[in-house]
């Protein structure tokens, strides 16, 4: 995985074939496809959403989205923090991979 800079929200992710990508919350997230093909899943959706190179999918909704590689692959993920990347200021200490509430609790 390479970013251009720690503040960037935009950074590249080579996947080998099989192997799974996850962003914990996808709201705001585009996963651009550059090379490969990649099956992209979002929790409680029913959609088979298959991108190929130049393809992009853009999610608006609070869900976990898993990045399935097809084939040796590379995408590009945007408007995201990986967990590599510091917490900018403000943020305490916060995991990134633990999401907001929002107020629900489990049935």
């Amino acid at each position: 995985m390479s970013t251009s800079s720690p503040a960037s929200s935009r950074f590249h992710v080579s996947l080998p074939k099989r192997s799974v990508f996850a962003v914990p919350d996808g709201a705001g997230v585009g996963i651009e496809c550059r090379s490969g093909s990649v099956w992209v899943t979002l929790d409680r959706d029913p959609r088979d959403i298959v991108l190929e190179p130049g393809n992009r999918f853009e999610s608006a909704e609070h869900r976990r989205v898993l990045v399935s590689a097809l084939e040796a692959s590379c995408i590009t993920v945007s408007d995201a923090r990986p967990a590599a990347m510091p917490l900018s200021k403000g943020t305490g200490t916060r995991s990134p991979w633990r999401l907001p509430s929002h107020g629900l609790s489990p049935a």
